[in-house]
């Protein structure tokens, strides 16, 4: 059961990896101005309430099966996704809104917040990865 939990767990974390990635790629080629702002937008947009799903539901997983270590150490990025999803200002187009994301340095955190969440996810995958190994060796 507890092996259960760590694979379903290191699969969410790969497809949070990849969506990181995702992620900074698609708002470099906006720097870049490769792609125009509405498109970037919303491609990104589309993959927010995944992201914030995947990452809720293995928080919670983790609250459930007990490991309150691995939990607290999500429960902040947890949170922090489900505030900025609430906190969207009505009339914008989502997270990523075309009109304001090149005023006040929006871009650059939305970078920098797609960065950390990278080396958070890639952090939890390797995390995972032991203790699924660990769980395997003690069944």
């Amino acid at each position: 059961m507890e092996a259960a939990v760590f694979v379903f767990s290191l699969l969410d974390c790969c497809a949070l990896i990849f969506l990181s990635v995702y992620f900074i790629i698609t708002l470099s080629d906006l720097e870049c101005d490769y792609i125009n702002a509405r498109s970037c937008c919303s491609k990104l947009n589309k993959w927010v309430i995944p992201e914030l799903v995947g990452h809720t539901i293995v928080t919670v997983l983790m609250l459930i099966s007990l490991h309150w270590f691995i939990f607290l150490l999500n429960l902040p990025v947890a949170t922090w996704n489900i505030y900025r999803f609430v906190m969207v200002p009505s009339g914008n187009m989502g997270v990523f809104d075309p009109t304001e994301i090149h005023n006040r340095g929006q871009l650059k955190s939305h970078m920098k917040e797609a960065m950390i969440k990278l080396g958070f996810h890639l952090l939890c995958f390797f995390m995972y990865l032991y203790s699924m190994i660990l769980a395997l060796i003690n069944d």
